[in-house]
């Protein structure tokens, strides 16, 4: 994980998300699968690179939203996905992947969040059900998709990167890069909080095998909504010894200037092993 250490930078390059001459910028397109899990049709954003053919094999990326938000807000143009990510492939900063923004409330009985709580918390946590079983196999089935942990990768943000450091860690057969910005608490217990049992302990926090090849958790250095608990993860994995990369964001906020720069450094790291 050193070596990713090296490529990290507090802020990305403005240009990197201006759209340049002769750079091909592809849009997100919207699909639907039928989720098993919440027992409807679930929707999701996918950003194809810009030369996709069936002929090759791309590894992907799942980029998971927050509390409230939907699969739409990953793929807005204030974060800058598409342009940020086809101005690396063309500096040859990053490989070529397939981007996956998906809906990750998943319910049978609710179709949106209602409110912040342990009820619809815990529809946010459902979403584990839902990627193994649902989504991933739609992906694969859909997409020309290179699979194998050395091939997926998931991150998020607020509620999205507990999630992802969730399913991260429950599922490191499957992930080979995980990563956070501005994780919500709730992964672990919240004392004296109902609304956050924990989704893990935190000793627990830690890969017995199939350990990834990079974790990386973010955060804005004045994080008002998220406040400490990014930092108490780190924390945590620093006890337990679990390698990762802590990225503390200077000026930035609970919002797209903080998932930004997060997004530019994973980018850069994936897939390179």
């Amino acid at each position: 994980m050193q070596n990713y250490e090296k490529l990290m930078t507090e802020l990305p390059p403005e240009e990197i998300f201006d759209r340049q001459d002769g750079v091909i910028y592809p849009d997100f397109r919207k699909y639907t699968y039928y989720s098993r899990t919440a027992e409807r049709e679930s929707r999701v954003n996918v950003l194809l690179p810009p030369d996709y053919s069936e002929e090759k094999e791309y590894p992907v990326l799942y980029v998971l939203h927050g509390y409230y938000e939907n699969e739409d807000w990953m793929a807005k143009d204030t974060v800058g996905l598409s342009e940020m990510l086809s101005n690396l492939y063309a500096s040859g900063e990053a490989r070529e992947m397939i981007v996956v923004c998906p809906y990750i409330f998943v319910s049978k009985e609710l179709e949106w969040c209602n409110g912040m709580n342990l009820t619809n918390s815990l529809c946010y946590d459902n979403f584990i059900n839902d990627l193994t079983t649902d989504l991933m196999p739609f992906i694969e089935g859909t997409f020309s998709v290179a699979k194998g942990r050395e091939n997926t990768a998931i991150t998020g943000f607020s509620m999205g990167g507990r999630e992802s450091l969730f399913i991260g860690f429950q599922h490191p057969e499957l992930f080979g890069y995980i990563g956070a910005v501005a994780p919500a608490p709730g992964l672990t217990p919240v004392t004296g909080s109902a609304d956050h049992p924990g989704q893990m302990q935190a000793e627990e926090m830690r890969f017995e095998d199939n350990a990834p090849y990079l974790l990386l958790i973010s955060c804005s250095d004045r994080d008002g909504v998220v406040g400490t608990y990014p930092k108490s993860y780190h924390k945590m994995l620093t006890i337990n010894e679990t390698e990762h990369i802590w990225n503390e964001i200077p000026g930035t906020g609970h919002d797209h200037t903080s998932v930004k720069p997060h997004l530019y450094n994973f980018c850069r790291m994936i897939f390179k092993n």
